[in-house]
């Protein structure tokens, strides 16, 4: 299995200007302690590269771009209450983009099956022309566009199951039917999008799946959805890449969100797709986004690391008799389940 990470993660710190900014360094050190503790799991870590401008522009407009850019060299600032920047965080978030590409490369060139890009920045919330939600480029939709312009892929599934709704991958390819985007998210919390309505547009409708999930949901809710909604509708896709938008923030102990899952939870949920790539014949690869206590985020990395490498089974679980239900009314009229 493959990790790819770089110091300029370290670097990145909204805190220096935004005192009590819940995305802090303390996030990577806490997970690559604990990995080192256990000798990285037999991981092969990788450096992740820098993207290149012109690469960002597959997915983010040249303005979003050099604004970013040059707000970092004067020194920083704000971009919105959540989203701050420093003179490294531009940096930072080139190495992030570029780790999730490299993921995606390795991947597709037959390196291995399974890998995880750690780094920070996230970026499930950045649109194409909006950097919003701690994010600055949208790392796994570049990465997914990247393996179908330039690597070869003609299917590409993003299965995101960070608490809050990854607006921005769900915005950049809304209206295309080469990337199915599936949402397990919290209702009613940031960014307040992602209703179970919205099915995307244009030539993309149905390419988009939204399943928002009541505050106190647990694990046998989260399952149910991913194993009766949301695999099927991949079956039926047949992806050649599936990437997974890694948040850990519906973690009963997460500071921001109000869901109840555990770290065994997200063993689970990667036990399930790694099941569901194999039946693809489809590499894995997860990019790290939220989670923001850092021993909940560290449990639940490590464990969803051990699963993706083939560490557990999955257990199949009753469908949810409201959320699952109701969601596949609306999936149902676009994917067989």
């Amino acid at each position: 299995m493959l990790y790819f990470h770089h110091p300029s993660s370290l670097e990145h710190d909204p805190g220096v200007l935004s005192p009590d900014h819940p995305d802090t360094p303390a996030r990577i050190v806490a997970i690559e302690s604990e990995l080192a503790r256990y000798d990285w799991l037999g991981m092969e870590r990788r450096l992740a590269p820098a993207v290149s401008e012109t690469d960002l522009e597959l997915v983010h407009t040249p303005r979003l771009i050099n604004g970013i850019r040059t707000l970092c060299e004067a020194g920083g600032g704000k971009i919105d209450d959540d989203t701050w920047v420093g003179e490294v965080s531009y940096r930072a978030a080139l190495h992030a983009a570029g780790g999730a590409g490299a993921l995606a490369t390795a991947l597709l060139a037959g390196e291995d099956v399974a890998g995880f890009s750690a780094l920070r920045p996230a970026g499930h919330h950045a649109e194409r022309n909006r950097a919003m939600g701690f994010c600055l480029f949208n790392n796994v939709a570049y990465a997914a566009e990247l393996a179908i312009s330039r690597l070869g892929a003609e299917r590409v599934m993003v299965i995101d199951w960070d608490v809050h709704h990854g607006n921005g991958t769900a915005e950049i390819f809304r209206s295309r039917p080469d990337v199915l985007v599936a949402n397990i998210h919290q209702q009613g919390l940031y960014p307040g999008t992602g209703g179970i309505v919205d099915a995307g547009s244009g030539a993309g409708r149905g390419y988009t799946i939204n399943v928002p999930v009541p505050p106190g949901s647990g694990e046998e809710v989260w399952l149910s959805v991913l194993e009766h909604l949301i695999l099927p509708a991949g079956l039926e896709f047949e992806p050649d890449l599936i990437l997974i938008s890694a948040g850990f923030d519906g973690h009963r102990a997460d500071p921001l969100a109000d869901c109840r899952l555990e770290s065994s939870s997200y063993e689970q949920l990667a036990c399930h797709v790694r099941d569901f790539a194999e039946r693809c014949g489809a590499p894995v690869g997860a990019v790290l986004e939220g989670g923001y206590d850092t021993e909940a985020l560290t449990e639940s990395v490590l464990a969803t690391i051990q699963a993706l490498a083939g560490g557990c089974e999955p257990e199949s679980i009753a469908p949810d008799p409201l959320v699952t239900s109701r969601a596949a009314a609306h999936i149902g009229h676009y994917w067989t389940l």
